[in-house]
């Protein structure tokens, strides 16, 4: 047969690898980094670089942290403090019996009062008054007089027994009944006086009329 064909390797014979290539055997090798002083300087750009990147990230998200904070409500300014009614600013106080020089009227009492303003307008006591029928009530200065919150005043209170049957023969819980004023109200209000009270008052009622408690105070 004649003709030309791909010539067929001989024995013995094997085909070139790429690794095996004269060619690659003559080609450089890839770059290495630099070294010495090229090295560091290259270290430090890429430091300063990588720093200056996070600074920049950093100022980014604490600048939108600032803008989108929550804003506070400016703090209102205070009220002035409302007028009270004259039952809650006002203090009626027991401060004892008064005796005189002499011999006192039986089945007369007299005490004092202590009134004070704790704070707000002034307020006028426009009526002092008890609850009980049998005794009679009056008040050395008399009312109606006005109290300021610098000027506390004691009042002289003077009870007379007028009927010892209509009196209470054992005042557990006597009190005073006050018609009070401001610029607000007026109001008439009742204040307890306390054990001390109660106790005086008492031990008046019994010297004045003794057992007989169906007739007048006997003097």
């Amino acid at each position: 047969m004649s003709g030309v064909g791909p010539v067929e390797p001989g024995e013995g014979t094997r085909a070139w690898d790429a690794a095996d290539d004269p060619a690659d055997a003559d080609s450089p090798p890839p770059p290495e980094p630099p070294r010495g002083r090229y090295a560091q300087a290259y270290a430090r750009h890429r430091r300063a670089v990588l720093a200056g990147a996070a600074a920049v990230v950093v100022l980014a998200g604490g600048g939108y942290l600032y803008a989108t904070r929550p804003t506070q409500a400016p703090t209102p300014e205070p009220t002035p403090r409302e007028t009270p009614y004259p039952s809650q600013a006002i203090v009626v106080s027991y401060v004892g019996p008064v005796t005189h020089s002499g011999r006192a009227p039986r089945g007369r009492f007299d005490f004092e009062v202590r009134l004070s303003v704790r704070y707000g307008p002034p307020i006028t006591v426009e009526r002092m008054t008890q609850p009980y029928a049998g005794l009679s009530l009056r008040t050395d200065p008399r009312t109606p007089l006005r109290i300021g919150t610098k000027d506390a005043r004691k009042i002289l209170v003077t009870m007379r027994v007028t009927e010892c049957g209509k009196a209470p023969e054992n005042a557990g819980l006597p009190f005073l009944d006050v018609t009070l004023r401001n610029t607000r109200a007026i109001e008439a209000h009742s204040f307890i006086l306390g054990e001390r009270y109660a106790q005086d008052l008492s031990d008046a009622l019994r010297v004045a009329c003794g057992n007989d408690s169906a007739s007048s105070p006997k003097g």
